[in-house]
């Protein structure tokens, strides 16, 4: 269901352009490796993948599940809260190594947070925390590097700059681009494991970046 709103929604705020090297849906077990910029940009990256055949399970920030309407969306799709900081942090990934099991696709954040800079401009991927390197480990999943741009554009900074940025977007409809790298097969060191995912993604994101300003359609390379 979330997959399918996003769908709807993001097209109406902004022109939303898909490349990927591998053609078809991601692989039934596969683990999506994005990076973070915007509030925004899970909707577009769900967006771009639903139009490759894909709807993955989301890891994300627990505070979601206390959203009214949203948090019973989450709920609903088997999504996957994640208790930064507390001793429930590890049932995140548990949860996630069942749903790779289970054949679905598990979208992640490597850095695992916002950036910190307040204007709309697009920066490279942050430095990563070690989960997406732990799961890959544990499972054996491939990962998919994805670079998105764009979603700053829809909405950054404060709350009051965000929530003009989102209500201007569908007069302004700024380009949005997302592309999928090849799938890889992290090493078993886990600092190893977590810089080649994050090269990954960072080489993802430019790729996206110089997409960024083309004409708004899908098309797949």
């Amino acid at each position: 269901m979330l997959s399918r709103i996003a769908a709807a929604l993001v097209p109406v705020l902004g022109r939303l352009s898909v490349t990927s090297e591998t053609p078809g849906p991601v692989a039934p077990g596969s683990v999506v490796a994005a990076n973070h910029t915007s509030a925004a940009d899970p909707g577009v990256v769900l967006a771009a993948l639903r139009r490759l055949g894909t709807e993955p399970v989301v890891m994300a920030t627990a505070g979601l599940w206390r959203v009214p309407v949203l948090g019973g969306v989450l709920r609903s799709g088997g999504h996957i809260p994640v208790h930064r900081g507390t001793a429930r942090a590890a049932e995140a990934l548990d949860a996630a190594a069942a749903a790779l099991a289970a054949g679905r696709v598990v979208l992640i954040y490597g850095e695992g947070g916002l950036p910190k800079h307040r204007d709309s401009r697009d920066a490279e991927p942050g430095a990563f925390r070690t989960g997406l390197a732990r799961l890959a480990a544990a499972t054996g999943a491939p990962v998919v590097p994805l670079g998105q741009c764009g979603a700053r554009r829809l909405s950054s900074g404060g709350t009051a700059k965000q929530l003009a940025g989102l209500a201007t977007a569908p007069l302004r409809r700024p380009a949005l681009h997302v592309h999928l790298g090849a799938p890889l097969h992290l090493p078993g060191d886990i600092p190893e494991a977590t810089a080649a995912a994050h090269r990954a993604v960072t080489a993802a994101w430019r790729t996206a970046q110089r997409r960024c300003g083309g004409p708004g359609r899908s098309w797949i390379t």
